[in-house]
Formats: C-alpha cells, structure tokens, sequence
C-alpha cells in the first residue's frame, strides 16, 4: 500500500478510513480505489467472498472491526443506520458517508465516463476497463463487481484525468455526479423501494443527462432511454444507430463483430457470446472511442468476463452449470431465452433455473412478471428471498412468487421450501444427467449454489464407491461428527465411510485418491475438534466390529486391530494376565489413533510396547514397519500422520496375575478420575512446552473457569477445554487462543495445541 496520504471527502481531512459493507461489490472496489490514493483503508463485512478478500488484502485494505483512529466510516448501500459500527461512529462523531457519496466526491475534479441503467452496467463497464487497458490508455476505474482473472483488480487510480465508473441509482446518490460522458444501458423501472412510479425514476435519468458536460450514449433498442434521451444523444446497437454492430460470427466463447456508423473500427473481437454482449461490447467500443483511446479489432478479444455474469461454475459431459447476478425480470427473460436456444440446438436436455429473488419490495413489485419469465424454463427451482436489509411484506416473499409462478406453470415442476437444507436437497435430487442448470439471483445463491456442486462432487464419489464395498459397509452424505468425538462439538462429514475390512479401506483410499479427494481417519475422536462449518474430506471411521479384534499369539506377542478401544485392549490383556498396559487403561481413544499420536499417560508412550506397525497409505499401499522404523516423537508418529493405521503387533513387559493386574489399573483410574475433568472434552488441548507443564502456566495466569460460551478451561485441570453443553468448535478455537495470548503475555511461553484440527491447520486460525 502506498504511504497513508490524506484526501478531502465530506468537509474533512481524511487520512484514515472504514468501510463497512466492504465485501460487496460496491464498496470492495472503491475501498481498494481509496487504497491506491494513499489513504489508510480498514474495512468489516459479515459474509465476504474470498475472492474480493484476496482483492481487498492485495490492496493493503485491512479488514477488521472499527479501528480506534478513523477520520471516516464509509457505508454500503445495504448497510442500516441501525448498523453498531454505524452506531459506534455517531457515538464518537465520526462523519458517515455512503459509497455513492464518496465515489462522486473523488470524481468531481476527474473526466467521468459514468455508466448507469439497469442491466449490463457492470459488463459493459469491465468491457471498457478491458479494451482501455489494452489500449494502453492510463485511465482510472472503479468496477461494481470482480472479473473473472483474479490477477486484474476491480480498481485502479490511473494516471490521466479520466475515470471510469459505475453509479447506482438505487439510493438516490445518482444525483451527485456530473459526467463528461455517461453512458446508459438501458432503462428499466426497478428499486421501487426508492422510486415509487416510473416518472420518478425517469426524472433522475434526465437530470443526469441535462448534468452531463459531453456526449451521452444511449442503446437504441430501449425505447425507454431514447425518449428520455436528451436531443443529440448518440446512440449504440444495431441497424441506423451512431455506433452499430452485428454478429459476423459466433464460435464458441467467441463473438465477430461487424462494425458500423460513427464506430472507427469495422470490426471486433470479443471474447463473450450472445445478442446482449455484443450491445454491451458495442456502447464499451463507442465510450472508448468518444474518450480518445486508440482503437483496434482486439481490444476486447481476451475480455476475461465478471464474475456473476453468465460465469461458469461446471462444464462436464454430463451438466453445465451457468450463473448469473440477473435480478429484474427483464434481466432474467433475456438469460433465460438465450439458454432456450441452446436447449433448443440440442446442447442440453432441459434448462432448470434456480432463483433467489433479491429484495421483498422487488419480489412484491415484479411478482407476476417473475412468474411469467422463470416459467421459459423446464423446471424452476425457488429459494428463499435475499432481504438486503428489508423486512418480510406480504406478496414480496418466496412463497408468494412460488404460488403465482405454480398458477402460471402448467404442467411445469416448480419447487420450493423455505431453508438452504431443502434447496440443496430439491437440486440433488431434481437436477439430472444433460441439464443446464442456470444459477441466478443478485442474493447469496451463488455461495449456495457452490455448496450445492460440493454436495453433488460427494454424492458422485460415494456412488461411486458403494459397488465396491461390501454390503456391511457404512456410507453416509453428511454425516455429524460431534456425536462422534469425546468433545461433541463441530459439524459434518460430507462423506463418512466405514469399511469392513482392508480390502475395503484400500477401495475407498483409492477411489478418492484417483478423484483427488483428501482422506481423513477417525478414531474414537478423543484428541480431535470438528470445525463447525464440517470437513471438507472423506472421513474412514473404524468402528465396524472387524476392526477392534484382539488375538494372542503363541510367542507372546498380541495382534490388535486399530479399532479396539484402549480401555478394551487394557481389559482383555489383564484377563489374559498379559502386563505392561495397564497405564493405557482411561485414556478414551482407539489404537489406530493412539499409534498415530503416540498417546501416553503417567509417564509410559505407547510405543514402548509396540512390536510393529501396520497401515495404509495415502496411496492406498499396505505397509508393515517395525516399531524401530518409525519416527516416534513427542504426540506423534510421522509415518503415520497421513496414514490409516491397520494393526499392531504389541509386546507385552510379562506375565502376571489378572487380580493384581485389574488391582493396578483401578489404582491408575482412581488417580485420572481425580485429576481429570468429567465433562466433554478433547483431553490435554496444549503440549506441555520443555521442561513445564502446559496445566501449571494456565493455572498460574488465574484462567482456570474461564469461558466463552459453554466451552470453558476446566476448574479441575487447567489443560482441559471443558463443553459445558452446546459449546461450539468456533468458542473452543476462540477460547484457546486467548489462553495462549494470555500465556505468552505473562510468562513469555506460546503454547502449542495438541488435539488436532480435523480437515485445518492451526496456524490458518492462531
């Protein structure tokens, strides 16, 4: 980031700033625009994608909560008065602007190419960033969206006098701006939250226009915009407009343009398909030229496209997945006829459309005409409205569009229940082999959607691996873990499997190997924490009968499958009076798990006691080690942390009797009884560091009963994060980096966790 500066916004010196709403595709870019003048940006955001955090970290803007010093809070369109950080600012009295606000301050003293309409905007704006950053012309932009190269930024302050960007007239800021070029798309009465009649919204289009300093560009096949259209507005599209096209030819992903009118090119390249793009790739051409850029055939031949338009999110044989941030009827009625087409050509065998509406007051507003355009496709598939900060009306919810668009379907399926679990469960079992699925809404559907393909990559793997199992073999699509772990705490599997024998365990290493899907063991899952939001792998859980074997054998030694519980392994060897694990007996775990974390207790490790060792790799490879050929160490076996542990051989330290035997282990359980917590836990959560106990340095900071939550750092044993009922992954994780944070500012030491994260790394969350 370049060295904090400072700009005049509002009245004030600004030097440092917070955007709230940052995560969206308004503010996002214009925090990273704000970024790149110099000015110190943070910013906080409830559900931000990683695509724009990647964008917003890139830019030096720092995300978190209200810093202590801010000259600024810059707001979101999206974001309510009502809104604590909002709140906090007004209690501190630091200005609030909104982002419409702001963005017409920094254009004021710039040459704005402003573009605005209802549909298109954002791809005809990135059309333009494309051909003018080809051209080499070193304008500055602000984008309402990502492309989809993630190596090109949504903003950029440039180093001429010009400015390319978006405005929104959804909040009224619209009137702030006064262009050198502005350039409309289209006209469509939306927002009617903020524009009650259509006149209203017509006047604030031709108070732009009479503000704007030079030409304003208008698309002619909107009769709407050419009659609000000053005299002497130019106009783009097709036939006798001032900068025509048409489509030469269509390959592919690819358009040829036929150039015409006032356009200095007679053709182009654009990398994009369909009638619309080629309107979009048109007016992008023409502001290009009206701006002085240099002009050829391939400005927009590599137009990497934007992220939310027509995107696609899968492309196989079997399905294609499209999509697309059209949230107006007409928007949707000109999508949903383009992808007919292709339906009709024979690309697919039915078109499914899957829509989140965006706003109760749109839903209520366009309801009928929702109905009547999501009903171009074969099978509709509803999920509940995205409110952007509105409260529910009648006649502007899901079931109000699902009962009018069941009226107007015919013979059509259309589907709905309130929930995401219902919406995924109607895509899994509803879309089919040959569909083209059309993903759509301007709401969260697209993070929904994305769940969804997940979900299906799963459902696919495990159907593909049930033929190959044996009939006692266990499979299960989500699976919940915490009832599956001694902390019982976290979220699910999205694939558990539970062989029954090692002919099993190397079918399912294998088949998810071969399709790149990480494996994970689960024992008893007393050293584990689930996160909250589930592992992203195929989880192999031993608990089938075939795996807790314990067999003899006639030279002393025992063989035990990894499935034995230790407890059970402490009992059957006192009742064959075999000595020397006795100080296994009450830690609550497995003996593939104890193996692979060398677990120990009152001064004994397991592998004191261990002959050899037999496990799977990642491969899928069968392998045998002696216990000397491992590298063991404190809390772990290398070889074995990616592995699934098969067997042991174990060497018993003698002979004795049964009694005496029991007699020792009830002694060594009378001792962890008193020093251990009863409640659900992970066992000890940190390492003792060299030389010192990690229960000593907690208990010595006073932490002991500390909580957040129902997850608390035991009264009894200071090592132990205790779940004192429906504590969650996230409060443990948060609890046990404040002990470490007030460990090390006390006595210099940082503490290392020792259960493990399953699926994560722990240093992504310390």
């Amino acid at each position: 980031m370049s060295p904090a500066g400072h700009i005049g916004l509002g009245g004030h010196e600004v030097r440092r700033l917070h955007c709230v709403g940052v995560g969206g595709m308004g503010l996002g870019p214009l925090a990273i625009f704000l970024a790149g003048l110099g000015v110190s940006v943070s910013g906080e955001d409830a559900a931000p994608t990683e695509a724009m955090v990647r964008q917003l970290r890139r830019a030096g803007v720092v995300l978190g909560p209200l810093p202590e010093s801010c000259d600024l809070v810059v707001c979101s369109s999206a974001i309510a008065p009502a809104h604590p950080t909002q709140a906090a600012a007004r209690d501190r009295q630091i200005p609030v602007m909104r982002r419409g606000e702001v963005l017409a301050e920094l254009a004021r003293d710039r040459k704005l190419v402003a573009v605005c309409g209802s549909h298109g905007k954002t791809t005809t704006t990135a059309m333009l960033i494309t051909a003018l950053r080809t051209a080499g012309f070193p304008c500055g932009y602000v984008l309402g969206g990502l492309f989809d190269d993630d190596q090109v930024p949504p903003a950029h302050v440039g180093q001429n006098a010009w400015l390319v960007a978006e405005i929104d007239e959804s909040d009224g800021t619209i009137g702030r701006f006064a262009p050198e070029i502005t350039l409309a798309v289209n006209m469509d009465w939306d927002h009617p939250d903020f524009y009650r009649t259509q006149a209203d919204l017509e006047q604030t289009f031709a108070a732009l226009f009479a503000r704007t300093r030079g030409p304003v560009l208008v698309w002619q096949g909107c009769a709407w915009s050419t009659r609000v259209a000053p005299a002497g507005a130019l106009t783009f599209g097709a036939g006798a407009a001032d900068f025509s096209s048409r489509i030469s030819r269509e390959t592919g992903r690819c358009l040829e343009l036929h150039m015409g009118g006032r356009c200095a090119l007679p053709e182009a390249v654009v990398q994009a398909q369909g009638e619309f793009n080629a309107t979009n790739a048109t007016a992008a051409l023409a502001a290009a030229q009206l701006m002085g850029a240099p002009l050829a055939p391939a400005l927009l031949a590599r137009y990497p496209g934007v992220r939310r338009r027509q995107g696609v999110l899968l492309a196989t044989p079997e399905l294609t997945v499209l999509e697309d941030y059209a949230h107006h009827p007409a928007e949707i009625h000109a999508l949903l006829a383009s992808l007919r087409r292709r339906v009709q050509a024979g690309e697919a065998r039915r078109l499914v459309v899957a829509f989140q509406p965006h706003r109760y007051s749109r839903t209520a507003q366009f309801r009928n005409e929702f109905a009547r355009v999501l009903v171009q496709a074969d099978v509709v598939i509803l999920l509940d409205a995205y409110g952007a900060g509105e409260s529910p009306i009648i006649g502007g919810r899901t079931e109000d569009l699902w009962a009018e668009t069941v009226r107007v379907a015919g013979d059509r399926p259309v589907f709905f229940q309130s929930g995401e679990v219902a919406f995924l469960q109607t895509l899994l079992r509803e879309v089919r082999a040959g569909d083209l699925v059309a993903v759509v809404g301007a709401g969260d559907i697209d993070r929904v959607a994305r769940r969804w393909l997940d979900r299906r990559r799963w459902a696919t793997l495990a159907e593909a691996l049930a033929p190959q199992l044996a009939s006692a073999a266990h499979l299960a699509l989500e699976e919940p873990l915490a009832p599956r772990t001694t902390m019982r705490a976290g979220g699910a599997a999205r694939l558990l499997a539970e062989p029954t024998s090692v002919a099993d365990l190397g079918a399912v290493v294998r088949t998810a190997q071969a399709q790149g899907v990480p494996v994970l063991p689960l024992g008893r899952g007393s050293n584990i924490l689930v996160p909250d939001e589930g592992v992203e792998a195929l989880v192999v859980s031993l608990q089938h009968p075939a795996w807790a074997r314990f067999e003899r054998r006639a030279d002393g030694r025992v063989w035990a499958g990894a499935g034995l519980r230790l407890k059970n392994l402490c009992g059957l060897a006192a009742k064959a009076g075999l000595q020397g694990f006795e100080f296994l007996e009450g830690i609550p775990g497995s003996l593939g798990g104890a193996l692979r974390m060398n677990a120990g207790a009152m001064g004994h490790w397991i592998f004191e006691v261990v002959e050899s060792v037999q496990y799977m790799t990642a491969s899928g490879e069968l392998r045998e080690r002696r216990a000397a050929e491992l590298t063991v160490e404190y809390r772990q076996c290398r070889e074995l942390a990616a592995a699934v542990v098969v067997s042991a051989v174990l060497r018993p330290a003698g002979r004795g009797e049964t009694a005496a035997i029991q007699r020792q282990m009830e002694v060594l359980r009378g001792q962890r009884q008193a020093a251990q917590p009863r409640e659900p836990s992970a066992g000890c959560i940190f390492k003792n560091p060299p030389g010192d106990s990690a229960g000593r340095l907690i208990e010595q900071c006073g932490l002991k009963g500390l909580r957040i939550g129902d997850a608390e750092v035991s009264p009894v044993h200071a090592n132990f994060i205790v779940n004192r009922g429906a504590a969650s992954t996230a409060e443990i994780v948060l609890l046990v980096r404040q002990v470490r944070a007030r460990v090390f500012a006390a006595t210099g030491v940082e503490l290392t966790p020792e259960v493990l994260l399953l699926g994560r790394d722990w240093k992504d969350l310390l």
